[in-house]
């Protein structure tokens, strides 16, 4: 699938300002080598080679749409702890503000370890809490909200289940989005699943929408019919669902459906491609790009991620090689 002026879109996608508010989260990568197993136990012994940090969940997104040009805006939640610094000096780093970042000494900073060896991970490490914010955070990131909403082209919320978008959340978020007629954009997880009505944009995963209409799908006839109760039942103007290795689906009211196909020609690592459709859908939104056009250029976007190992950013460049491709 091929937009003629995908150039100028991309172009249009810089200075608009996309306000993140979710999960943040460090991905701290180990890369190493094996050679041996230990004598310890039957593990692989890693030799450690170098080690990374980048910014994970909404912090991934929030990235995104600075390399894609656009101005984010982060409201979230972190520890008062060493990582949050290390977070604080990743978003320093990429000239991202982190002064919507509220603090929580009750809970550590998310972060995820990966290791690595011969470019296969081998563990992850997890070091986060999940408990839903005590309702004084949640005021404080209410009142960083509403204190910048109107300055927004367009609001995107990741969530990651870890805690921040409890329901009363998520229910103001949306609602003020329709009071000043703004676009809000959300990637869903399992929790709170149906309390974004009335958004613009909904975008589950296939997994997601399966286990959340309690459904068993077995053909391409009931993934439309689960999809368009789903596209009821949330009220949203566009239900979009990432389905893997077959692309995404957008549904709209009317029975309307468009299939996308994946643009990946090499799959090396899924992680990071939702952030990426999501972030690159919200800034083509923003810029006002018709749906079907900027989920093909999202879906582009994520399949150059898909041939990348570990969490990577998508540059306009990138997205521009993916057309030129099919040329």
């Amino acid at each position: 699938m091929h937009i003629k002026n995908h150039k100028e879109i991309l172009k249009n996608l810089e200075g608009k300002k996309i306000l993140v508010i979710g999960d943040l989260m460090i991905d701290h990568y180990i890369w190493g080598d094996v050679s041996r197993i230990s004598p310890e136990a039957p593990v692989p012994v890693v030799n450690v080679e170098r080690e990374e940090h980048r910014l994970g969940g909404a912090a991934n997104v929030v990235f995104n749409i600075s390399c894609l040009g656009g101005i984010p805006y982060v409201i979230g939640l972190s520890g008062d702890d060493s990582n949050a610094s290390v977070l604080e000096n990743e978003f320093k780093k990429n000239s991202i503000s982190n002064l919507y970042i509220a603090k929580d000494k009750c809970r550590p900073t998310t972060i995820k370890t990966r290791l690595i060896a011969n470019n296969q991970q081998v563990a992850r490490i997890d070091f986060e809490k999940i408990d839903e914010i005590q309702k004084q955070t949640e005021s404080e990131i209410i009142s960083h909200f509403d204190n910048i909403i109107t300055e927004m082209d367009a609001v995107l919320i990741e969530d990651y289940n870890k805690g921040l978008l409890t329901d009363s959340l998520v229910r103001h978020i949306i609602k003020r989005c329709n009071e000043f007629d703004k676009i809000v954009t959300v990637d869903p997880k399992y929790k709170n699943f149906f309390s974004y009505q009335n958004c613009t944009v909904f975008k589950p995963n296939y997994l997601e929408l399966k286990k959340n209409m309690n459904v068993i799908i077995e053909s391409e006839e009931e993934f439309y019919e689960t999809s368009f109760k789903l596209l009821e039942e949330i009220n949203s103007e566009y239900l979009i669902v990432t389905r893997g290795s077959k692309g995404l689906s957008i549904f709209t009211k009317g029975n309307d459906v468009v299939n996308i196909p994946t643009f990946a020609k090499q799959v090396f690592d899924v992680s990071g491609a939702g952030d990426t459709v999501i972030s690159t859908l919200t800034l083509c939104l923003a810029a006002g790009v018709p749906i079907k056009d900027a989920a093909i250029i999202a879906n582009r976007a994520a399949g150059k991620v898909c041939g990348i190992v570990g969490i990577a950013p998508v540059y306009p460049h990138d997205i521009i090689d993916s057309f030129k491709e099919e040329e």
